[in-house]
């Protein structure tokens, strides 16, 4: 599993011209905390360039109002492009985890750009292939895992301890020391990332803390043992 991904961002991969003119097709936009930004089911074209703040992606799930967190998304990030390439309604919600300010564009905007940059088409095809396949491995994981695997798996990739970028959840420890790495995300927002339960997460944590493997705070997990929460991750053959 993997919410932040390994892949360049999108912004971040474009020369500065190809960054400058993609840039000056569309207009600032501020989202509030909360706020969302895409919505699952909406005929909207339009894509967004994360400028500054982090995202969720998620989508509903069979279990109604119930949502499974894709993906997080970052600074330099796209989102929406699906939409924008082809008519049907929006795949996923897009809800900012803070203040976000963002590049909007519309889908006829962007879809001449990219006809006239193909190395640029080229990456929006490369990030969609990359973020279907992150997205099957993240439902493939709720049929195959237990709670507390995926949990573990989840909290060893947003503190660091698998090598990953931090993003904004883990502002302590370092990657060669990841001993007290913070996770700072609430527990239905966790079990959201891993498809599971508020009270499935919070039994399992439980069982963390008993085992001196985290201490929980409010909205803050702090990893104690990340080696011992790495190899429960990496259980029955678990990758986080």
């Amino acid at each position: 599993m993997g919410l932040l991904g390994n892949e360049l961002a999108f912004a971040h991969a474009l020369t500065a011209q190809e960054r400058e003119g993609v840039m000056a097709l569309g207009n600032p936009k501020h989202f509030a905390a909360d706020a969302h930004l895409l919505t699952e089911g909406d005929r909207s074209s339009h894509v967004l360039i994360v400028v500054k703040g982090w995202v969720t992606v998620s989508v509903a799930t069979d279990r109604g109002a119930t949502r499974l967190i894709l993906g997080l998304r970052g600074p330099g990030e796209l989102l929406g492009e699906m939409a924008a390439l082809d008519p049907h309604p929006r795949s996923a919600t897009v809800r900012a985890l803070g203040p976000t300010d963002t590049q909007v564009i519309s889908g006829d905007a962007f879809r001449r750009f990219l006809a006239e940059h193909p190395r640029v088409s080229g990456l929006v095809i490369r990030q969609l292939t990359f973020r279907l396949r992150s997205a099957d491995q993240e439902r493939s994981a709720l049929a195959s895992l237990t709670v507390l695997q995926r949990l573990a798996g989840r909290l060893t990739e947003l503190s660091g301890s698998g090598g990953r970028p931090r993003g904004p959840y883990a502002p302590s420890g370092t990657r060669s020391s990841p001993a007290g790495a913070v996770v700072q995300l609430a527990q239905d927002e966790l079990a959201a990332s891993i498809g599971a339960t508020r009270e499935a997460v919070a039994k399992s944590l439980r069982l963390l803390r008993t085992q001196q493997i985290v201490r929980t705070g409010n909205r803050v997990i702090e990893i104690l043992d990340p080696e011992l929460l790495a190899l429960l991750a990496d259980a029955e053959g678990h990758q986080a």
